[in-house]
């Protein structure tokens, strides 16, 4: 009897294992992930109506009282998330597809609770199709914070693409070519370039490229972006103000993993005509008082440092620093945006699996191009996040 019950507990031992084998072997097939998220807070200060839950310097008042009062509370969902993943066998590898939506509206929607695509994008082998984030940018520099758009001065654009990438991994190498003309708020690119009754053309796509070398310590990043621009006189009168531009932009992101528990995320970024690929900038090319060349591209630079810190298991914080500084052209306007700090200090607490929430400071100031107006913005935002997924596997 004895020999027959130690068979029979490792014949279930082995049938456990090799479900438990099998279990682990299974691949992912379909994925539904997401998250609900309130945010609440007070505003100090005053902001265009439509940001009124992120900090973005661009949209602070360009002259006195120009928003209204100063001191609002405020509540917001627009940050809630879906996403759908797929994984699917074919002759040539394993298709990855990603179809993701958020509620925050920008563009036409600016201001609105409303489904905007976030991704729509597929991945087969070496070669990627869709909406993605941009090869220029490095999601990894955006911080663990809850303010939703994020450093002012870092580069931050999800684009329509087609990208090759020949070095996959930690280690990776991506070239793309990008939809031309693309508005970083998702509108319509005719604002970006600060003339009137001129029709921007664009005859040839964006050209990106990132090279990323890992280190066991974090990694460091070079991207760089080249572009074709165009713009057309369409009055007929005795001025004819078309011509060209070539944009261009170099971007030096890195991680650094002080220690287990300590992260720094970092980003340099120079260009001229580069401004939609930025996270919060105006117009690429500005007009100037000379009528043989009335327009030039603006030369832009980007600065990121923020420090993630993890204290336990329930408690993380992140605090850190973003610029954004433009060399506006001698015939914009004197209000122009010109330059623009944003900084953050957080304490975020985890109270179960899947369930977030957090205190976060969040500060932003705006400097016009020739006026010598300066504001700011001074907001205290509490966020509640619930993470859900579910997967099935094949």
């Amino acid at each position: 009897m004895k020999h027959k019950r130690i068979a029979l507990i490792t014949f279930f031992a082995l049938f456990a294992a090799a479900g438990s084998a099998q279990e682990s072997t299974q691949q992912k097939a379909f994925e539904i992930y997401g998250f609900i998220m309130m945010d609440a807070g007070y505003n100090a200060n005053q902001i265009h109506p439509d940001w009124f839950d992120v900090v973005r310097p661009t949209k602070l008042p360009s002259s006195e009282g120009q928003y209204g009062t100063d001191g609002n509370a405020y509540f917001s969902v627009r940050q809630t998330r879906l996403g759908f993943k797929g994984y699917i066998p074919t002759a040539l590898g394993e298709l990855k597809t990603i179809f993701e939506f958020e509620l925050f509206g920008t563009g036409v929607d600016a201001g609105q609770t409303t489904m905007r695509l976030r991704h729509a994008y597929a991945e087969l082998g070496k070669f990627g199709v869709g909406q993605y984030w941009s090869p220029f940018m490095d999601i990894d520099v955006f911080p663990n914070t809850v303010e939703y758009w994020g450093p002012t001065g870092m580069v931050f654009f999800r684009n329509i693409q087609v990208r090759y990438m020949p070095i996959q991994g930690d280690t990776r190498l991506t070239f793309a070519l990008e939809r031309p003309g693309a508005s970083a708020d998702q509108g319509d690119y005719s604002g970006r370039i600060e003339l009137e009754d001129i029709n921007s053309h664009f005859p040839v796509p964006d050209f990106s490229a990132e090279y990323r070398h890992a280190f066991g310590f974090g990694y460091i990043e070079l991207a760089g972006i080249l572009r074709y621009m165009a713009w057309e006189d369409m009055n007929e009168d005795e001025y004819d103000l078309s011509g060209n531009a070539v944009g261009w932009g170099l971007n030096l992101s890195s991680n650094v993993s002080f220690t287990k528990s300590t992260v720094g995320r970092f980003q340099a970024v120079y260009g001229q005509g580069i401004q939609n690929y930025m996270n919060d900038a105006p117009v690429d090319v500005g007009v100037t008082n000379d009528l043989s060349n009335p327009a030039v591209t603006l030369p832009v630079l980007g600065i990121v440092a923020f420090v993630d810190q993890k204290w336990n298991d329930k408690f993380t914080s992140s605090v850190g620093y973003s610029m954004i500084d433009i060399t506006n052209s001698e015939g914009m306007s004197d209000d122009a945006f010109s330059r623009g700090h944003y900084a953050i200090a957080n304490l975020l607490y985890y109270p179960a699996q899947n369930a977030m929430m957090g205190v976060e400071l969040q500060y932003g100031t705006r400097e016009n191009f020739n006026d010598d107006w300066k504001t700011d913005i001074l907001k205290v935002q509490f966020s509640f996040k619930y993470n859900f997924s579910h997967a099935w596997y094949r």
